[in-house]
């Protein structure tokens, strides 16, 4: 069971991070132009650029980094009590992201389409269910 659910949190922290990771070096994948993935997935009023690259290049590392905790966390043998703790840190991470995209000052925040529509729909729900995925993981392994 642990296994399934770690890779259910694994596949798409992987993508995201992919993402990231081909943003880091410049390119505009799946969006045609930079104005146009800035307004995607960045969403602030008037955003035009993409951040530095090397943002994105960390939130390629974080997510991945991510992506492999919630694997570790399926061996409830391996880790010990810190990789527990990440655990419970990454479930709160995420569920706090998750569960902020749907206040009206995140929506202020970021109002920038179609940031906020994708936010609504589909950042902020995925951003959940990575969060109970990991808070699952870390349940399993304390029983």
């Amino acid at each position: 069971m642990s296994m399934l659910v770690a890779a259910v949190v694994f596949v798409p922290l992987l993508a995201v991070a992919i993402a990231h990771f081909v943003w880091s070096v410049g390119g505009t994948w799946p969006i045609r132009d930079e104005a146009l993935l800035a307004r995607t997935v960045v969403g602030l009023p008037g955003i035009t650029r993409m951040p530095p690259r090397i943002m994105s290049f960390g939130v390629a590392l974080a997510t991945l980094a991510a992506g492999v905790a919630a694997l570790a966390l399926a061996d409830d043998s391996g880790g010990g009590a810190w990789l527990t703790i990440i655990g419970a840190l990454l479930a709160m991470v995420f569920l706090g992201r998750g569960a902020i995209g749907f206040t009206a000052a995140w929506r202020a925040r970021f109002p920038e389409e179609p940031f906020a529509t994708l936010d609504r729909k589909n950042y902020s729900p995925l951003c959940l269910a990575i969060g109970a995925g990991f808070l699952i993981l870390v349940v399993l392994r304390l029983v």
